[in-house]
């Protein structure tokens, strides 16, 4: 699936608020960031919210829709047991997917579980009835796209690749058919699937046209992948890429996802990630993924405002030479 960005959502040169970076193991006191960096002319990237960077705030998922729209982002990235509460609370997908329409947002991705991946047959079965029902929900809201991290795969190794790539396989086909496309996801915590190369692997062995990868700067580092991996992926493979930064302390190991930073704020190659997600053709969707408990103390608004400014400065600065 192609991404369509609205271009009213392109006014890349607004000013938008940000706070103080905060004090971090291995970091230095940030620099208040009160602007956002003129951009490139010609970057190929598009900025979208995670709406586990607010999650702490307890918005419902209309109120995350409409401070995705209020503070700037092209897109918002949303958590499919959000979408379920919604319904279970008497929303209409239809009313939902013309309050999007209006707010001239895109539902970018979603954050879904299916344990598509797991050995066991009655839960895989499961898990495709789940993601059927899933996209099915997707799709009326205009959302072409979800998650499919190794959720079920997690605490013991040993997974056999092929089989996870016949299973991939399995949940790519269905994709197509409800046109909700599965994005292939790195989890550096897991026990499988948690290094790049492992995902590669999956992804080349499924052998679908439609296979997606959807990879992390966190998840990259918590995994122990060399970056320069990114270099190996085709543009159109990677349509969205969750943006974050890490700290130099605590150690990979015992790094968690409370951890992470705003991009800029820590210590990842955020120029070398940049530069290689950076496509001549089609763009990218930057999607700000954060679990930060120091920000969800914070005002929602302020940490939206500053997650995108943060994220259009690393963009200006990885192309700042070019």
């Amino acid at each position: 699936m192609k991404n369509q960005p609205l271009s009213r959502r392109k006014m890349l040169g607004a000013t938008a608020a940000a706070t103080t970076g905060l004090l971090l193991p291995g970091l230095t006191q940030a620099k208040p960031q009160t602007t956002v960096s003129p951009l490139p002319e010609k970057h190929s990237f598009t900025f979208c919210l995670n709406t586990s960077t607010i999650m702490g705030h307890d918005l419902n998922l209309v109120e995350q829709i409409e401070l995705a729209a209020k503070t700037g982002y092209d897109g918002i990235e949303i958590w499919i047991n959000m979408l379920q509460r919604y319904v279970e609370e008497g929303g209409k997908l239809s009313e939902l997917r013309k309050r999007i329409d209006d707010l001239g947002i895109q539902v970018e991705d979603a954050i879904g579980f299916a344990q598509w991946i797991a050995d066991d047959n009655d839960t895989r079965t499961k898990a495709l009835e789940q993601a059927k029902k899933e996209m099915d929900m997707l799709a009326q809201i205009g959302c072409h796209r979800i998650a499919a991290p190794p959720a079920g795969a997690t605490k013991y190794p040993g997974l056999d690749l092929d089989k996870a790539a016949e299973r991939f396989r399995a949940l790519v086909e269905l994709g197509v058919r409800m046109e909700v496309i599965p994005q292939l996801e790195v989890w550096g915590f897991s026990q499988n699937l948690y290094r790049l190369s492992q995902v590669l692997y999956v992804a080349a062995a499924c052998g679908h046209p439609a296979t997606r990868l959807l990879l992390d700067a966190y998840h990259l580092h918590k995994g122990g992948s060399d970056f320069d991996g990114l270099k190996l992926i085709r543009g159109d493979k990677m349509e969205i890429f969750h943006m974050n930064d890490y700290p130099g302390e605590p150690s990979r190991e015992e790094i968690a996802d409370k951890d992470r930073v705003y991009p800029g704020d820590g210590v990842a190659p955020m120029n070398q990630i940049l530069q290689d997600l950076h496509k001549k053709e089609g763009s990218t969707v930057l999607s700000l993924e954060l679990f930060n408990r120091d920000y969800w103390a914070q005002p929602v608004e302020e940490v939206a405002k500053t997650g995108l400014a943060k994220m259009q400065a690393a963009v200006a600065a990885a192309f700042e030479n070019n």
